[in-house]
């Protein structure tokens, strides 16, 4: 394996695929590896991403996978980290980002670190460190609402503070909007007042790339995928990474097309929707039906194998806030949650028998899932489908097109405009 200039660690798996497609678009070639590998890897690439799947996790075994990925990316020879967290900084009181992010430096020996989750192109934006989701502060959009990580206050430097001891500051968009000299002049001055991080402050794509280029010599980088546009041409200025025009291109794959859907946000709701409403074949999965005993494993693989042939369907186990804390409520969030992973990923597994060989997967855990029963070992990163989105190429037994979409990312389209841009 070449060295990587690199190495980056996320805590779910679309969250990996987001900030790869945006390495690649800055021309870095990237690959995904799920998990922490057991060896180096033949691959001659600039950028490796461990996807974990830490982000509900304790805290404690966040740290521990997260720290067992770092010294990977040590061994490989990389000269920069990156924590990839969630645009919204999902997290509870208690974690991961904080603890995670506090061992990572520990670990690298490094004092300081900015936290910038902003992502302009998803209407993410941050302002006087409050987090908006379009014009919305986040305490007050569909992710209060959350199952698992319900985000109900839109300060991060509060919500940071809660999950470290260390102090955490503020790099406001009066520094930003005057280049990356002034934020790495107002970074030194955070961290010259006792703080370990700064919540940096971004409204466009324009900032994010004025704080990558402030965060060329910062050992690690944290973040959501948009910080990371700045980056690759930081290797680019140190004659590190020459243009690389093919950095997206993957192989054809010929086979069937199918749609899995496991999230629950407001925009997999709305995509769902929107596959239905335009007459495509759809099959709902229920957890309650799922926990009285009921096959539907089998039932939408038959249901599938019928219709194939036709085109592309969908498998879905989406549904509203209410219907969600019902089931939830009876089954518990845990285990509902996990029997529905475990029922999308078999039938993905069955899909995959009957020649499905292009995969739109929405949600992150339910992504998980459904690449480990894929038996997907690695991801090749191509070209983006949406903001955030990038169709993938799955490197195992059988060569498959992934595209994992994080519940909340893309328009009511985003099936159908995934599937006919397929490599």
């Amino acid at each position: 394996m070449s060295q990587p200039l690199l190495g980056c660690i996320a805590d779910d798996f679309t969250g990996g695929t987001d900030l790869a497609s945006m390495l690649v678009r800055g021309g870095m070639r990237t690959l995904q590896v799920i998990g922490v590998p057991e060896g180096l890897i033949d691959a001659d690439v600039d950028a490796v991403v461990i996807a974990l799947k830490t982000r509900t996790l304790p805290a404690a075994q966040a740290v521990e996978e997260s720290l067992a990925a770092l010294a990977w990316l040590k061994a490989a020879g990389c000269r920069q980290y990156f924590f990839k967290y969630c645009s919204t900084f999902d997290s509870t009181a208690q974690g991961n980002i904080g603890p995670v992010a506090d061992a990572l430096l520990d670990a690298l020996g490094a004092p300081f670190a900015l936290a910038c989750p902003a992502f302009p192109e998803n209407q993410r934006t941050l302002f006087k460190g409050y987090l908006f989701v379009g014009d919305t502060l986040l305490s007050e959009s569909g992710m209060r609402h959350h199952p698992l990580t319900p985000m109900t206050d839109a300060n991060l430097v509060r919500v940071l503070q809660q999950q470290t001891p260390h102090k955490v500051g503020l790099v406001e968009h009066t520094a930003v909007s005057q280049g990356s000299a002034a934020v790495r002049e107002a970074f030194a001055e955070v961290e010259a007042s006792g703080c370990r991080y700064a919540i940096v402050d971004a409204v466009s794509n324009t900032d994010l790339m004025v704080i990558g280029e402030a965060a060329s010599e910062q050992l690690l980088v944290t973040g959501g995928s948009g910080v990371a546009l700045g980056l690759p041409d930081n290797f680019k200025r140190a004659g590190l990474l020459p243009e690389a025009a093919c950095a997206s291109e993957l192989e054809k794959v010929e086979g069937w097309q199918a749609v899995l859907a496991g999230s629950c946000s407001v925009a997999t709701n709305g995509q769902v929707t929107h596959w239905r409403d335009s007459g495509r074949p759809s099959f709902a999965i229920d957890p309650l039906r799922l926990a009285d005993g009921e096959d539907l494993v089998s039932a939408a693989l038959a249901w599938a194998q019928a219709l194939l042939t036709n085109g592309p369907v969908l498998v879905y186990a989406s549904a509203p806030p209410e219907s969600v804390k019902a089931v939830q409520a009876k089954l518990g969030v845990e285990a509902a949650g996990e029997m529905v992973e475990r029922a999308l990923s078999q039938i993905a597994a069955g899909l995959l028998e009957l020649g499905v060989r292009t995969f739109v997967v929405a949600g992150g855990e339910t992504s998980g899932a459904v690449v480990k029963a894929l038996g997907v070992e690695a991801l090749r990163i191509g070209a983006s489908i949406a903001p955030g989105v990038p169709w993938t190429l799955g490197q195992g037994p059988t060569r498959v097109a992934l595209a994992l979409k994080s519940g909340n990312f893309g328009g009511p389209d985003f099936f159908t405009q995934a599937l006919e841009v397929a490599p």
